[in-house]
């Protein structure tokens, strides 16, 4: 059982535009043609930050006419806000605040022998990075450049650095990154 963050990104590092959108992502690929079926068969639970989710929120009729539903996850969700946000309707979600370690053994026990998704954003992976929580990255970086936006992964990681896994081409525009995260260096957030 692995936490795994797995996310696209563009070329420069940001996984939405400075006002959340994710628009940019969608002409660059497939997610037929990524890990990404293969990846969500091994899901037992979601962590998900607040943007994130109320990015789903404004655009559940996008999301449905993608995936067939508002709300395309069979899985347990944690959505990590402050605030109170609005419940998509079907959705098997829990809202949570604070130190993502309780937050954590929870997913473990729904999640059984599958994997956790942290869904996003990039201060939410880190949190779990910081925490020691995190054993994978799956990156898959568009050849679309931002100029700004939400950070991919907002933290320092220089001793051990990340170890790369592997590399897969995805079509013309995407490539994926596989990276392992050595537990023992982790801390130095940025």
């Amino acid at each position: 059982m692995k936490t795994q963050y797995f996310t696209a990104t563009s070329l420069d590092g940001f996984i939405a535009t400075e006002n959340d959108s994710l628009d940019w992502l969608f002409p660059l690929g497939d997610l037929n043609d990524s890990s990404y079926p293969e990846f969500i068969s091994d899901v037992g639970a979601l962590a998900m930050g607040s943007a994130t989710y109320e990015w789903m929120v404004r655009n559940t009729e996008k999301v449905a006419a993608e995936t067939g539903s508002a709300w395309p996850y069979t899985q347990p969700s944690w959505i990590f806000s402050s605030r109170k946000l609005p419940i998509i309707e079907g959705a098997n979600i829990q809202f949570v605040n604070g130190d993502v370690h309780h937050v954590h053994a929870e997913m473990r026990a729904a999640a059984g022998t599958k994997n956790i998704w942290i869904v996003g954003g990039g201060d939410l992976a880190g949190q779990f990075y910081d925490a020691g929580l995190l054993d994978e990255l799956i990156i898959q970086v568009g050849s679309a450049p931002l100029g700004k936006g939400k950070p991919l992964f907002p933290r320092r990681v220089l001793h051990p650095v990340l170890r790369l896994v592997s590399v897969h081409q995805m079509g013309a525009g995407m490539v994926e990154l596989r990276y392992e995260v050595h537990k023992g260096g982790v801390g130095g957030a940025a």
